[in-house]
């Protein structure tokens, strides 16, 4: 007899959910975490980013007072005690975190651990060996290193080391139009940095929406933010006090100065020296190879969250979690066809949350689509609160009016993807949407008119 019915290598948000509802279904169960509960996402990645960023909107909305009838001189603020207040915030988690896995009866190793074998763990620090009947990899992400980005985390950083900045750098270079390079060089344009966006294709947050690329673009624009797409950096001088970037952009060269570059580039799997590769667990382009039960090629092994390489994002690594436990248990969970239909979010001003395929993919998988958009401008609720920037876009099937893609950017719109994630799940329709009555005045009415526009029956515009 094992030790354990269920080992989880990680302790971050795939692992403890994954852990806790296996405790929950009656496994005897242990979460093998090497450093502190929460993983990258909280400890070091969407919790205390979220934290700055609201730092970053409360400063905005200040500078933006007068707008709503309310003066002041002599503005101070540190950024030092913006990053205080998001350690704090995490210290909170963590500790929630760790009260939940002893709540839930799971039992928490600190150690580092290494697969010798379909049933064995070795835990490295304590020379201990353990067997478990099931096996789940839930050990996220590195970051991935560069030659032509040397990481010397003083001068040329990471998010990791952003997010412990005493001092906001007079100018910062961030490679990489994504998520998290888009809500730093919001952080960093707020509190006064002069800001440049290096992005290699040929537009930022690429893989959303064209039109929402568009409207992002056009917002960091007026905000003073540079962005130079279709550019890629040659090379990389450090000198004492700054950084010299040489790039590259259609044939053509040029070359800035910063006192800071930011790599916001560039994800692996976090796989080096964990046993898999000798016992024999399929990788696939470098991250483990998974079912839509989040099984490996050995059926009592199995892999959740970024180490997949799936879509890397929390709560996609925890509902991995919970159909990798479920399907252990024999309770037949729905299994993860697709990943388009996860919800995504960025939670830059304004954020942008979208939900299924975007315009583009649905005509390229031979959709024959209908589009409704309506605009924050014309939004009472955006109005009122002062925050008309953006719009929301539904795109359906116009055969059968299904919604196949919801795509939005404004103030808070993440907001919304719970509702729209639940009509995606139900395969709501337009006139389902149009339908549906929605309280006044709130931001969510922009979903009712953007389904109706789709059938020209919107009323408010």
């Amino acid at each position: 007899m094992n030790d354990y019915q269920v080992v989880v290598i990680g302790g971050g948000p795939g692992g403890y959910v994954a852990a806790i509802r296996a405790a929950q279904l009656g496994f005897k169960i242990a979460v093998i975490e090497k450093d502190t509960v929460g993983g990258l996402c909280l400890n070091w990645g969407c919790i205390p980013s979220k934290a700055l960023l609201r730092n970053a909107e409360v400063l905005n909305l200040i500078k933006n007072s007068e707008e709503f009838g309310i003066t002041f001189e002599n503005l101070i603020y540190d950024f030092s005690k913006a990053v205080k207040r998001s350690r704090k915030v995490v210290r909170k988690l963590t500790t929630g975190v760790e009260f939940l896995l002893e709540k839930n009866n799971v039992e928490l190793i600190s150690d580092i651990a290494s697969i010798t074998g379909l049933n064995e763990i070795k835990l490295e620090n304590s020379n201990k060996v353990i067997t478990t009947d099931n096996i789940i990899l839930a050990t996220g992400s590195i970051f991935k290193q560069f030659p032509n980005l040397p990481i010397d985390e003083k001068l040329v950083i990471t998010s990791r080391q952003a997010l412990e900045l005493k001092e906001i750098p007079k100018s910062i270079a961030i490679v990489g139009g994504g998520a998290t390079g888009i809500e730093f060089s919001y952080i960093f344009n707020a509190y006064g940095s002069e800001v440049t966006i290096i992005e290699l294709t040929d537009r930022i947050v690429n893989k959303e929406d064209k039109d929402i690329s568009k409207e992002l673009t056009k917002s960091y624009q007026n905000k003073g933010i540079n962005i130079l797409t279709s550019t890629h950096i040659s090379s990389l001088y450090v000198n004492e006090k700054s950084v010299s970037v040489n790039l590259s952009s259609n044939g053509d060269s040029s070359s800035i100065e910063v006192d800071t570059v930011m790599v916001a580039v560039g994800a692996e799997a976090n796989i080096e020296n964990l046993g898999i590769k000798e016992i024999g667990v399929e990788i696939d382009n470098g991250w483990i190879k998974i079912d839509e039960y989040m099984s490996t090629n050995f059926s009592n092994i199995y892999a959740i969250g970024d180490v997949t390489g799936k879509l890397l994002q929390a709560h996609v690594a925890s509902h991995q979690g919970v159909v990798a436990i479920e399907k252990i248990a024999g309770l037949n969970p729905e299994p993860i066809k697709n990943y388009y239909d996860m919800p995504r979010a960025i939670y830059s001003e304004p954020q942008v949350a979208s939900i299924g395929l975007t315009e583009e993919e649905a005509k390229s998988k031979g959709y024959k689509i209908k589009v409704g958009t309506f605009p924050l401008s014309a939004s009472g609720k955006a109005l009122g609160s002062g925050d008309t920037e953006g719009f929301s876009k539904l795109i359906f099937d116009s055969e059968i009016g299904e919604l196949l893609g919801a795509h939005m950017i404004g103030s808070n719109v993440s907001e919304l993807l719970g509702e729209i994630g639940i009509l995606k799940l139900l395969e709501g329709s337009s006139k389902e949407i149009g339908d549906l009555v929605h309280p006044h005045p709130t931001i969510s009415e922009i979903l009712k008119e953007s389904a109706l526009s789709s059938l020209g029956t919107a009323i408010h515009i």
